[in-house]
């Protein structure tokens, strides 16, 4: 492990544009359970096309609410693990590095990361449901989902099952992907099209991919270096052996 540690660190030493590509696992790291296992007690009983798509919000507009409603509370409750704080650390030690999550509570920005590209929107937005007129300052703990000015109810502001992904991150997100030299997939199944993609985007371009997850995913098969294990453990072991090897020490 160690010697993949050291490979690793010799990497992003002579990268000069670097993309972290995160998934659900890092965030469950800090105790944000994933979307299936935050399916839990009451939440246990409902079908995810009830609780995540334009249907489901539609049918039942205060039950999508609250679910989204005690989401929030979880995430007000955590703090960004290890493996978010070594990220930060790692983007002032290179000359470029951007984070493209999935996840959408907000723990990178938390965290120290600057110009986070959210994949699958933030839990911490909304807009409305018809005409997609942002909104500010929306009250924690309704019942029911507050209107827009327009008279439209407001919405949580993530991308739900059957929607499109926002087309200026998007193609952020291939941009940079194509414009790396060396990309970390972090905590990801990698099966969640197209964020799903942008490893074999980054690789099909030249970059170099270091995959970090406890188990192997699909993405595996091209990273050309595999970390079996969590973020909050295998980060900060990067940065340590970057430090030692570039003598860049705080």
């Amino acid at each position: 492990m160690q010697q993949l540690i050291e490979t690793t660190a010799s990497l992003l030493a002579t990268a000069k544009s670097v993309v972290v590509f995160t998934g659900a696992g890092v965030s469950k790291e800090s105790g944000i359970p994933t979307f299936r296992d935050a399916q839990e007690g009451l939440w246990a009983n409902y079908d995810p096309q009830t609780l995540a798509t334009p249907e489901g919000f539609a049918a039942n507009p205060p039950l999508v609410w609250q679910w989204y409603e005690w989401r929030r509370q979880k995430v007000r409750d955590v703090k960004p693990n290890a493996g978010h704080i070594a990220i930060v650390e790692l983007s002032t030690k290179v000359p470029e590095l951007r984070v493209i999550t999935q996840n959408i509570d907000g723990l990178h920005a938390r965290a120290g990361s600057k110009d986070v590209l959210e994949l699958h929107g933030s839990i911490a937005r909304h807009y409305c449901f018809d005409e997609q007129h942002p909104a500010d300052d929306v009250p924690d703990g309704l019942d029911e989902p507050p209107l827009c000015w327009c008279g439209s109810m407001l919405r949580p502001a993530v991308v739900w099952f059957g929607e499109s992904l926002p087309g200026k991150v998007l193609g952020d997100a291939f941009r940079l992907s194509k414009e790396c030299d060396l990309m970390f997939v972090v905590g990801t199944a990698g099966v969640v099209y197209p964020a799903a993609s942008l490893p074999y985007i980054a690789k099909d371009a030249g970059a170099k991919v270091v995959e970090i997850n406890p188990e192997p995913t699909p993405i595996t098969d091209i990273a050309d270096v595999f970390l079996p294990g969590y973020s909050g453990h295998v980060l900060p072991q990067i940065v340590t052996t970057f430090e030692k090897i570039t003598g860049s020490h705080p």
